[in-house]
């Protein structure tokens, strides 16, 4: 310990005592240890892992395991269930139902039950899915069970060593300001007191296989008896919670079960076959795809580890993917399944998060339906009133908003597969209908230039760079530039910057979830420069090669 600084040293003694879990403690010690005897990894691991508490914001906590207030662990998690629990008795909701759940990753269970525990300490009647189950089912579960708030413990799609903490409110969406910054403020509260002074109880219930059932059932009832139902298509969980869920709404409809990708069909949180589990990471569904292509299946369908996105590849010409499978953009699969509910007389608002293809506002206008634009996430596109469909690029998409006022990869996986079946029937198939899509609408063609980093200051500075001297021109187009961090008519104000031209749109932000500098690339052309539509999609990749570039260069990348 005297290696350490004395303030250092102080903080990780102090955190050492109030330590429940013997193996943050260990890890500790470790980390100490080797500090003491010169590591500069293990002091500078220290070093962050004690620089300040780990932010609680709208995507809740998310961060790697491990000990430390900067880290996920029992300590950070138990403060953030008495904050929360503090914040509700705030809104005079004491005594409500919270409803808590969680995935398969390491600990979850663990902090799902200290929540419940604290909750229940609280006075909440706190009710624990003690299973892992795909976080549509708790979002579902909000609504049907009448709750004051829930929490998902999940890190979603981040890598093994992640873990997280989502807080829903009882509307079924997720928090939004200023309600996060009341919550940290109580979290901030909560630890100035000893961690043992917290009231607990095992006085929490357990959910009973209802909630699941009910769960099933909404979603199968999306598709109708008379609807087509012959497919072969492959299915992939990525080692995540969806595969039992899946089958079993699968099964309701009558659908032939997805070949499942024996390597991911069972929960792992080591995920050993992807380097991210993330089905828009390069190489993630490889193996669903070579099954895919060994079967000669008409369809693959992903979700993410806690089953909240769908991902979506077809066979077609100019795939890049094994076995010459095509992976569908996240813009293309909102732009199918709007189009779907928007043929089948679905009536309501469209919205999309405002890095999305404006493909969806001309698709509702040409329907006679009105259409919005939110900020990315959820926690927004949920809250739209009256929502009809709700999208965003980043494989999430809310196809049941009267149900689910969250993202649900198994709704957009039964829409999808009733969609493709459909199309089956009809002799055409999902790139056959965004061809159509492109002939009426013109070619909508979206990209990212994304950068993932070490040191997020490289995000600060291009951020900084691109306000000081935005381009004047892109494609030779000349530029507006909107700067959300001001707020608009129809967005809250937001670390991003939006640059638009007649016939592109640009908008760069930082990932809300990840060390990422995210930039979203948008081409249109009309609907006379898409008739030929191979032609089109050529002409339109290399606009957004030359996008990229430009932007590149205005971010100082």
């Amino acid at each position: 310990m005297s290696a350490l600084a004395p303030q250092l040293a102080a903080a990780v003694a102090a955190w050492r005592a109030e330590d429940p879990d013997p193996a943050t403690a260990a890890a500790l010690d470790v980390l100490v240890e080797r500090a003491g005897d010169g590591d500069e990894d293990a002091r500078a691991e220290l070093v962050s892992a004690f620089a300040g508490p780990l932010e609680f914001g709208t995507a809740g906590l998310r961060g790697p395991l491990g000990p430390g207030p900067a880290r996920m662990n029992r300590v950070v998690v138990t403060r953030a269930a008495a904050g929360l629990a503090a914040w509700l008795q705030q809104q005079r909701l004491s005594g409500g139902t919270v409803l808590v759940g969680h995935d398969a990753r390491y600990n979850s269970d663990v902090f799902a039950r200290d929540t419940c525990e604290v909750l229940a300490g609280a006075g909440f009647d706190a009710v624990l899915v003690d299973r892992p189950v795909p976080t549509p089912v708790v979002a579902f579960g909000l609504r049907h069970l009448g709750c004051v708030a829930g929490v998902v413990v999940t890190a979603s799609h981040n890598p093994p060593q992640d873990n997280g903490y989502k807080v829903y409110l009882g509307d079924g969406s997720q928090i939004v300001p200023p309600v996060d910054t009341q919550i940290a403020a109580e979290i901030a509260r909560v630890a100035e007191r000893p961690l043992a002074g917290l009231p607990r109880s095992s006085g929490y219930r357990v959910a009973d296989e209802t909630l699941l059932q009910a769960y099933v059932a909404r979603a199968a009832s999306l598709v109708g008896p008379e609807a087509p139902r012959q497919l072969d298509w492959v299915y992939t969980p990525l080692h995540g919670v969806g595969a039992a869920v899946v089958d079993q709404v699968v099964g309701r409809i009558g659908f032939t079960p997805g070949r499942p990708v024996a390597q991911q069909v069972e929960p792992d949180p080591d995920f050993p076959t992807v380097d991210f589990p993330n089905p828009e990471e390069p190489g993630a569904i490889d193996l669903a795809l070579a099954l895919a292509a060994q079967q000669g299946a008409d369809l693959v369908v992903a979700n993410d580890p806690d089953a909240d996105r769908c991902a979506v590849a077809v066979p077609g010409a100019g795939g890049d993917a094994p076995g010459g499978w095509r992976m569908l953009r996240g813009d293309e699969l909102g732009a199918l399944l709007a189009d779907d509910a928007l043929q089948r007389g679905v009536t309501g608002v469209y919205a999309r998060s405002v890095v999305s293809s404006s493909l969806l506002d001309r698709l509702a206008a040409a329907a006679g339906q009105p259409s919005t634009t939110t900020l990315t996430g959820f926690k927004w596109i949920g809250r739209v009133p009256g929502l009809a469909f709700g999208y965003e690029e980043a494989l999430g998409y809310c196809c049941d908003p009267r149900a689910v006022a969250d993202k649900d990869g198994i709704t957009a996986l039964v829409r999808v597969l009733a969609l493709a079946a459909r199309l089956r029937a009809e002799g055409s198939t999902l790139l056959g209908r965004l061809e159509e899509l492109a002939r009426t609408h013109g070619l909508h063609a979206t990209d990212q230039l994304s950068v993932r980093v070490r040191d997020l200051a490289v995000i600060s500075t291009a951020m900084s760079t691109l306000r000081a001297a935005p381009p004047a021109e892109l494609l030779g187009e000349p530029t507006e530039v909107v700067d959300l961090a001001a707020g608009s008519e129809q967005l809250p104000p937001t670390d991003a910057v939006l640059l638009r031209t007649s016939s592109t749109q640009v908008v760069v932000r930082p990932s809300g979830t990840e060390p990422k500098l995210k930039c979203y690339l948008e081409v249109r052309l009309s609907p006379a420069e898409s008739a030929d539509v191979p032609a089109a999609r050529v002409r339109a990749a290399g606009l957004l090669a030359t996008l990229r570039e430009e932007m590149a260069a205005a971010l100082g990348l």
